[in-house]
């Protein structure tokens, strides 16, 4: 008993480091680029909407924080929840094909040349358009009509990812030299929207879905022992999985169509909140949340600032970091699924 309350206070510090660590961050953030602001002049900044200094710190830094944080918090919530559902370690919520469907749509579009009315949301269109193409056919081949045949469903996500994956290669072997570089830089992931209904549509997306699960926290919590175990509970587990796979894919194809393909998030954080935190997702699902905002976040500035004036593609940076943490996880202790 002792123990278990221990846990939830250490559970509940770590949760609040998380936040203050994610506040400094985002300050950090907001102060670093090619016009550097000091946080002691940050307050004099603030009360001068007509500097140069406003403009940026208000026009550029803000609504990038914003897209870096919801980005990152809404694919290490993906990650999570398919982690729970699946019971597999390893699943990640481009595992399912998510981005492979976005990346060929965006391919597509590309080199086709198309130009509709769009302006800036036609590659975004064409992106999450991909990605729910992509997600209603593991939906309708994985699942099934009457079950929910996790594993096949997964199977059925990797399949369509190397399918996707060889008509992008097919694509890109036959597009121009400026196509080329176009669908390479896309798939990079950047954090650069000029587009402002897009950022609050990533931030107001990734709030909502983060609320909703948060009414399955008790199922998610049942589904650790295994799907027969959590229907003896009382656990509609057809619903459940259903409800929440339908969640994380459009969440996931949104942070795809915005953002491009920004890999390791999903799959590094949620294992390192549950070392942290522990597997109870009354407290995994903030830990996650705030986690994958705190990292994408950090790597986007390192991503800004390493070779300054140049900028790296953040999807890079965080492929590098994510898969260094990875690694050095699985030298630790195994997590444990089961408690």
């Amino acid at each position: 008993m002792q123990k278990m309350q221990f846990m939830r206070i250490r559970s509940v510090v770590v949760l609040l480091l998380i936040f203050v660590s994610l506040l400094i961050a985002s300050v950090w953030s907001l102060l670093s680029g090619d016009i550097e602001i000091g946080w002691r002049d940050l307050p004099r900044v603030l009360q001068q909407p007509e500097s140069m200094d406003y403009s940026v710190l208000m026009q550029l830094r803000l609504p990038r924080l914003l897209l870096a944080f919801s980005v990152g918090a809404a694919l290490s919530l993906s990650g999570v929840i398919l982690q729970g559902i699946y019971r597999n370690p390893l699943v990640e919520p481009f595992t399912l094909g998510i981005s492979g469907g976005a990346s060929l749509g965006v391919a597509l579009v590309i080199v086709s040349g198309v130009t509709l009315s769009l302006g800036t949301f036609l590659l975004p269109v064409a992106g999450f358009t991909g990605a729910f193409l992509t997600f209603f056919l593991v939906y309708v081949i994985g699942l099934g009509k009457r079950s929910s045949n996790i594993n096949r469903m997964l199977l059925t996500g990797v399949m369509i990812s190397f399918v996707c994956s060889s008509l992008l290669m097919f694509l890109l072997s036959i597009s121009t030299s400026e196509s080329l570089h176009n669908i390479i830089f896309w798939t990079m992931g950047s954090l650069e929207e000029p587009n402002d209904k897009l950022i609050k549509l990533m931030v107001g997306g990734s709030i909502l879905v983060f609320v909703i699960t948060h009414f399955f926290v008790h199922a998610l919590n049942a589904l650790r022992l295994g799907e027969d175990e959590a229907a003896h509970l009382g656990i509609n587990v057809l619903v459940t999985v259903r409800t929440l796979f339908i969640l994380t894919s459009l969440l996931t194809g949104l942070c795809v169509s915005i953002a491009g393909i920004i890999g390791f998030v999903g799959l590094v954080i949620p294992h390192l909140m549950r070392k942290l935190v522990g597997s109870d997702y009354r407290i995994l699902l903030s830990a996650s949340f705030l986690g994958g905002g705190l990292f994408l976040i950090v790597c986007d500035v390192l991503a800004r600032t390493l070779i300054a004036p140049n900028e790296l593609p953040v999807g890079v940076l965080t492929g590098i970091t994510g898969g260094l943490v990875f690694i050095f996880l699985l030298s630790r202790k195994e997590v444990k699924w089961e408690k």
